[in-house]
């Protein structure tokens, strides 16, 4: 029926007839004659009816926006003067001989080229926000990315293999969407967070090279990177070490940024966990913006300043400063508006410090703080943050976690802004790196004991073996994380294959041998029938796309995406089910909504 796609009729196709489908784009009518731009997934063409042939000219007449239409016609060139070199159509069009209209359209919401709609008009009406050129683009990117994947992985020996989606609930990080089984009464299924015990099944069965891109599920709160349900390039492979996995996947995604976007992604610094933290307190640093931290707990530990002094004499407490090249032309409204963003990260404010002359010393700072600070410290700060005149300093004091957050949020907001990329403090280019050497727990002041930075099963550095049981914070794992422009991509490490070491972890996190027998059982008898060594690692697929398309969220590069409360605006989903459904589960709700008794169990 169709010879080709709209979007692709060219100059290649001069003078020959042509059949297309697709979507009325929009109809202008010049005095006797019509240009309607039709519409497919590959773009626009206009196709031009005149009063020549009646029939095709009349049915023309009474189309409107978003009407379904095939049309045949002639390809031949635009009048000069009327191309579009925004478009491959755009020096060609179609003289309609046809017209059929194969399905009209009822006045649509809202113009499809509209560029200020709302999100949630946009998820109400997905079905005609996903005809859009943009959403259109994003997700043809988003197949030839996921495409590109495939053959990388399939030239390498990698098999793809599905894992359940109806599993076990277990220990991962994060709450478990549960799913209630009618057969087994008062028993529950869980949707996975990931095939991570899975897929190490599968390598303790011989599958020594695996991936799958699937879907997985968290119940957590949501932001513009989350979605209750995500899709993870997962990946597996036995036999191989830390660097070996890292050089493979590297090449991966060189190879998929090269081949869906004609980028080269360029050298891949690799970083250690906590230099990242050091130098911009974060574990994926965005390496575009061009600012870094300056540590100064120990400069601070003697200043009469108690904001400064405190978090610095104290256990996990933590000073550092932000140089701001030429920040010293902020206005007060400004920094006062930066003092209030990093409230939002826990900090109680956001001290400064204006060079205005570095020869002058004390004389030519400004600030309302440089008289609580004695000569040396100031002559440090300028020294270790190498200030220069017309600079501007940013403090963090506090706890080490608040200070990484504030200031670490601080530093993208500055780079990010209009200031900081007329300033140069931002270069626009693509940022890959690796963050290697992550701590393998994290100390729970809460509930006094230490939790798997990754999981339970990610396998310490070499020599770190004993220090799970002596000094578990100082313990090293074998893990690592690519990030991009600030973003992971995607983390994974090198897991326990050998018993005693497991015995070790569960050991530091307080996990009993019954307690592991339950949550993890299937995988422990497993690795007891001699499990190779085995790492691997898993690409967020939706943000590896967002990231390519630049869009502001990952709704933009989900087909049917929720919202940040976890709805659908399309479907209506979650919603209440019938007190018969109910029955057959055993459940009985607590607090039933209104209209919605609780059911008999």
């Amino acid at each position: 029926m169709r010879t080709t796609y709209c979007g692709l009729v060219s100059e290649a196709l001069m003078g020959q007839t042509v059949t297309l489908m697709g979507w009325a784009h929009r109809r202008r009518d010049h005095g006797g004659v019509i240009f309607i731009d039709l519409r497919d997934r590959e773009g626009l063409v206009q196709v031009v009816f005149d009063p020549d042939r009646a029939e095709s000219f009349k049915t023309a007449e009474g189309v409107r926006n978003e009407f379904c239409l095939k049309v045949t016609g002639v390809v031949r060139a635009r009048p000069a003067g009327t191309e579009n070199a925004g478009l491959t159509s755009g020096k060609i069009e179609v003289l309609g001989h046809t017209l059929e209209v194969l399905n009209p359209s009822v006045t649509p919401p809202f113009q499809l080229d509209d560029e200020n709609l709302s999100e949630t008009t946009r998820l109400t009406h997905r079905v005609l926000d996903l005809r859009r050129p943009y959403m259109q683009r994003n997700l043809m990117l988003r197949y030839r990315v996921a495409m590109e994947a495939r053959k990388f992985l399939d030239e390498h020996g990698f098999v793809d293999i599905e894992t359940p989606m109806l599993t076990k609930s277990t220990p991962e990080g994060a709450r478990d969407y549960l799913v209630p089984s009618r057969v087994h009464d008062g028993q529950f299924f869980a949707l996975p967070q990931s095939p991570q015990l899975f897929k190490q099944l599968l390598m303790v069965a011989g599958f020594d090279r695996y991936y799958q891109i699937t879907k997985c599920f968290r119940d957590e709160d949501l932001r513009a990177d989350r979605q209750p349900e995500f899709t993870q390039i997962d990946i597996e492979t036995s036999f191989l070490t830390e660097q070996e996995i890292r050089d493979m996947f590297e090449g991966m995604i060189r190879h998929v940024f090269m081949k869906a976007l004609n980028v080269d992604l360029g050298a891949y610094p690799v970083m250690k966990y906590a230099d990242a933290m050091h130098l911009y307190g974060s574990d994926k640093p965005d390496l575009r913006v061009k600012l870094q931290f300056t540590e100064l707990t120990d400069v601070m530990k003697d200043v009469d300043f108690k904001v400064f002094s405190t978090p610095a004499t104290t256990k996990g407490g933590r000073v550092v400063a932000l140089r701001v090249p030429g920040g010293g032309a902020m206005s007060r409204g400004e920094i006062d508006a930066y003092t209030e963003f990093v409230k939002i990260y826990g900090a109680k404010g956001l001290a400064w410090i204006k060079v205005n002359d570095v020869a002058a010393g004390r004389d030519g700072l400004q600030s309302p703080i440089v008289k609580n600070l004695h000569d040396a410290a100031l002559t440090e700060i300028l020294k270790r943050t190498e200030a220069q005149n017309g600079d501007l300093i940013f403090f963090g004091a506090d706890k080490a976690k608040i200070v990484n957050d504030a200031i670490g949020a601080l530093r993208l907001k500055v780079g990010h802004s209009e200031f900081g990329k007329k300033a140069g403090l931002f270069e626009d280019r693509w940022a890959p790196l690796w963050v290697v050497d992550f701590p393998m727990f994290e100390y729970d002041e809460d509930e006094d004991r230490w939790n798997a930075v990754h999981h339970p099963f990610t396998a310490p550095k070499d020599g770190h073996e004993d220090l799970m049981d002596t000094d578990p914070g100082a313990c090293v794992a074998k893990a690592y994380d690519m990030v991009l422009n600030g973003w992971e991509l995607g983390g994974g490490s090198i897991r326990i294959h050998r018993a005693e070491v497991q015995s070790k972890v569960f050991s530091a996190l307080k996990i009993t041998p019954e307690d592991a027998q339950v949550k993890f059982g299937f995988l422990l008898d497993a690795l007891q029938y001699g499990a190779p060594p085995h790492g691997g690692l898993a690409f967020g697929l939706d943000r590896l796309v967002t990231l390519m398309t630049k869009a502001d969220s990952i709704r933009d590069v989900i087909a049917f995406p929720k919202t940040q409360r976890a709805q659908c605006l399309l479907t209506g989903a979650p919603s209440l089910v019938d007190e018969k459904q109910l029955r057959e589960l055993h459940i009985r709700l607590r607090n039933p909504q209104a209209g919605q008794p609780p059911a008999a169990t």
